[in-house]
């Protein structure tokens, strides 16, 4: 009966116990059975993901020291979109938990939330989302929270956290008036108290409001309870400081970082001295401080995973103090690290093509910039900056081998006879040195790589290995056995059974002792037998032999001949070598002044160019380029090269720009206005007056930067006067001598890419349906241009059944064509040149051409219409 009755109850016992835990019910079991599943479950498996995804995030989001760090670690990327966003699954499962505590066990009864851990749901709700970069779902959840449970013991924190997901948003303002509210009416505990004025600092920050952000941090700093916070807000408020240019009290807040050592990461302390070091003054700090400070750091174990930034700082340091070899050994220690600094490593590469620049090792610093290039972002604008300094590089480079090398010749062709020689000579016994040690390497190589494919293409033999590594691990052979191994026995790694190693053993002691018999005493020369003695007379007799024969065929660039024959022999290529020497050094200095502002290298460019004695166009733009160098760097200097120019050359332009009288005005315009003014000209087809003046302007302008404008004008007013021939001369000119300008760009792609093509057109007999009549005309016969003019016209009133039209195209500097065009045949052309010259009332006795319209383009391309009317084979 009892095992009944238990049976029974216990259903009926279960269906209580569920009515009394309904979510629609507000009894006192019911809201805490729901308030304990909804914590200790749902809420507590959802913490523990969302804490996960938490140190996820900041582990993979590292921190960028060489800008501001941002006072929360979270970093959002701009340039990646919503659909490529990868889910967090910790933040999605830390959601997902949430969004089913919220539907299973909330307790909405009477308008009013009756579970107490509701308002922790959808708090966590919000942080997934939040910390998921889904801020507008996030905002909505923790608006709930305060719309729904204004009582809450979170509403705070609730608070700070919508303002946080405002500010993410962009709405500093509405985060700012919130959160200062909020001060002023509540009492909050210490770490919340911290966070809502972290908060305002970075929205200040944002807003670019650095004075109230300083402020509002420090305070977030003294009431925060986390050493991590501590560490990272101090290091903000020294980087602010640094921007500002406070030096002490940047390093009041590094010290500050510094001193709490192992309470915090360790790569804020690490991070701190090397900001510390950015700040060193050069001119008044304790260098044996500064070192001692640095080779303690280095000592410590723990700041190992640090050294790539500690040894960049001591290149940086020795790299300022000049010391060029110190620098490069910590420069390459650091770059030995491997860091996952991106920017470090761009920043290490960068300095030591620096140094290699101003070394004028070129070719390296080229090297060193194309890393950098690859490590920088291409975005930014020191990268923009670099790439361009890349590029002017390498005519960097074309332009200092020019001028060395032909520094070189004009030397040496200049020294006498006997020291000529002599340096030739010098030059050859280093040769001959640097061609040994290379020969000896290259043999030590060949060697090298005999041995090891010797040791590894013997199918059948051991593998010969070093005596010295054989392991134990080789069986043992039977007490009183003697069994060699075989090809296949593991026992065959000894090295005496090895032929490999033998062989190998015994070319080495022949080399060290020569061929010695089997005997006592081996090691003693005199132990040698007369047998030995003759082999090794007969191989010296051979060696000898073969010693004189080499020496008999002598290589021919160990011969002063072999140079002498390189050298120019007339003046006229001399002085070919050396315009071309003046140029490269006129260019040199223009690059190193407006390119890469290297005052000192520019300077001393221009100062070379003026000792080689230059032709007169290099004079003045030389020294007119050394003034403006020296009013920065020497205004003493400066007011001397322009006494120079303006007693040695008054009537000069740059005398008149240096004086203040250079009126725009007259033939005394500005470069600019000068250029606008004949370019007009050209446009309204005056060709042949801009070519009468535009040598004079050219000459007059020669060394400013608008010369190659005026090239590039003559060049293109050549090919409308004189035809495609000389626009392709121009155009050379152009790209040979600017090769640095836009229009020396253009020009040399014009060359590459259109040119070609033109010279390939010639005269077509397919019919276009577009036929014209050529009248050739003096331009000084004004009489005959008029008479067909005017017989044209009647010819157009009366009979101009085709729409026909006329012009006077310009041909060359003595004729022009009076054209009529239109004529669909050449028939019908023929035809109305015949009536034009037959018909009283038109007599237009002046002979006439026939030309299709694309014939026509050529004729005036080239300038080739003999070739037109040339005979034509048949």
């Amino acid at each position: 009966m009892k095992k009944n009755t238990l049976k029974y109850s216990f259903p009926l016992v279960f269906l209580f116990f569920l009515i009394a835990c309904s979510t629609k019910r507000d009894t006192f079991l019911a809201r805490k059975s729901h308030a304990l599943s909804t914590k200790y479950n749902i809420l507590y498996n959802g913490g523990i993901a969302l804490d996960k995804g938490l140190k996820t995030l900041q582990s993979n989001d590292q921190d960028n020291f060489w800008e501001m760090l941002p006072i929360e670690k979270m970093q959002i990327d701009e340039d990646i979109s919503e659909k490529e966003k990868n889910k967090n699954p910790d933040f999605e499962l830390a959601e997902t938990k949430a969004t089913k505590a919220i539907q299973k066990h909330s307790m909405n009864i009477g308008g009013r939330e009756k579970n107490t851990q509701i308002d922790e749901a959808y708090l966590m709700l919000g942080k997934a989302r939040y910390y998921d970069q889904r801020f507008i779902p996030a905002l909505e959840a923790f608006n709930y929270i305060l719309y729904k449970y204004p009582n809450s013991s979170n509403i705070y924190t609730a608070k700070i956290w919508r303002e946080k997901t405002n500010m993410r948003l962009g709405n500093e303002a509405i985060a700012i008036k919130n959160i200062k509210l909020l001060l002023k009416n509540t009492d909050l505990n210490k770490q919340t108290f911290s966070d809502a004025n972290a908060l305002l600092a970075e929205a200040f920050l944002n807003l670019e409001e650095k004075d109230s952000a300083v402020a509002r941090l420090k305070v977030a700093e003294k009431f925060s309870k986390l050493n991590e916070q501590k560490a990272r807000y101090r290091f903000i408020l020294g980087q602010i400081y640094q921007e500002a240019g406070k030096r002490d009290s940047a390093v009041y807040f590094y010290n500050a970082v510094i001193d709490m050592n192992r309470k915090a990461d360790r790569k804020y302390m690490m991070q701190a001295y090397a900001k510390k070091a950015q700040m060193f003054d050069y001119e008044n700090d304790n260098d044996t401080i500064f070192l001692k400070t640095y080779n303690k750091l280095v000592k410590d174990r723990e700041n190992r995973p640090y050294y790539d930034i500690l040894f960049y700082e001591m290149g940086v340091y020795y790299d300022k103090r000049k010391q060029k070899e110190n620098a490069l050994e910590f420069y390459n220690k650091s770059l030995d690290r491997n860091s996952k600094d991106s920017y470090l490593i761009a920043s290490t590469y960068r300095n030591i093509g620096n140094m290699y620049f101003k070394n004028t090792d070129y070719t390296m610093a080229a090297k060193y910039y194309d890393s950098t290039l690859a490590k920088l972002n291409p975005k930014t604008r020191e990268f923009i900056f670099i790439e361009k300094n890349r590029k002017n590089l390498d005519n960097v480079i074309k332009y200092e081998a020019i001028a060395k090398r032909n520094d070189s010749i004009i030397k040496v062709k200049g020294l006498p006879d006997p020291e000529r020689k002599s340096y030739f000579e010098s030059y050859i016994a280093e040769l001959k040195k640097k061609d040994e040690a290379k020969r000896i390497l290259e043999e030590k190589e060949k060697e090298r790589l005999a041995n090891i494919e010797q040791n590894t293409n013997s199918n059948s033999e051991p593998v010969a290995v070093n005596p010295q590594s054989t392991g134990n691990n080789a069986p043992i052979a039977a007490p009183g056995a003697f069994n060699p191994p075989s090809g296949n026995d593991a026992a065959s790694t000894f090295y005496f059974y090895n032929p490999s190693t033998v062989a190998y053993g015994k070319l080495q002691f022949k080399k060290m002792w020569g061929n010695r018999a089997l005997a006592n005493n081996w090691r003693m020369s005199a132990a040698k037998t007369n047998a030995n003695l003759a082999e090794t007379d007969a191989v010296n007799v051979e060696q000898d032999s073969l010693n004189a024969l080499k020496d008999a065929v002598v290589i021919e660039k160990y011969t002063t001949e072999f140079y002498e024959k390189q050298l120019p022999t007339t003046q006229i290529a001399m002085d070919s070598i050396g315009k071309e020497r003046n140029f490269a050094y006129y260019q040199l200095g223009l690059i190193y002044k407006e390119k890469f502002k290297e005052y000192d290298l520019a300077s001393g460019k221009f100062e070379q160019l003026l000792l080689n004695n230059p032709e007169e166009k290099w004079i003045l733009p030389s020294m007119y380029n050394l003034y403006k160098i020296y009013q920065i760097t020497n205004p003493a200097r400066a007011e001397r090269i322009k006494f120079d120019i303006t007693s040695k050359y008054p009537d000069s332009r740059y005398a008149q720009i240096l004086n203040n009288t250079n009126p725009e005005n007259g033939s005394n315009l500005s470069p600019d206005k000068e250029y606008e003014k004949w370019y007009k000209l050209f446009k309204e087809e005056q060709y042949y007056t801009v070519l009468d003046s535009i040598d004079n302007l050219i000459n007059q302008y020669s060394g400013d930067e608008i010369v190659s404008k005026f090239e590039l004008l003559k060049a293109n007013t050549l090919a409308k006067a004189n035809g495609l021939e000389a626009y392709k001369k121009g155009l050379e000119t152009v790209a040979d001598n600017y090769p640095n300008s836009e229009e020396g760009k253009s020009a040399r792609e014009i060359l590459e890419k259109q040119i070609p093509g033109l010279e390939k057109l010639d005269f077509t007999t397919v019919d276009t349906k577009n036929w014209k009549i050529l009248y050739v005309v003096s331009n000084n016969d004004t009489k005959t241009a008029k008479k067909i003019e005017e017989a044209i016209k009647v010819f157009l009133l009366i009979e101009n059944f085709e729409r026909l039209t006329t012009s006077i195209d310009k041909y060359n500097r003595t004729q022009s064509f009076f054209v009529i065009h239109g004529m669909k045949s050449e028939a019908y052309a023929s035809d109305v040149a015949k009536l034009l010259r037959d018909d009283q009332k038109y007599k237009i006795t002046h002979p006439f051409i026939i030309i299709s319209n694309e014939n026509y383009k050529i004729v005036q391309m080239k300038k080739n219409l003999q070739n037109y009317l040339a005979p034509k084979n048949p």
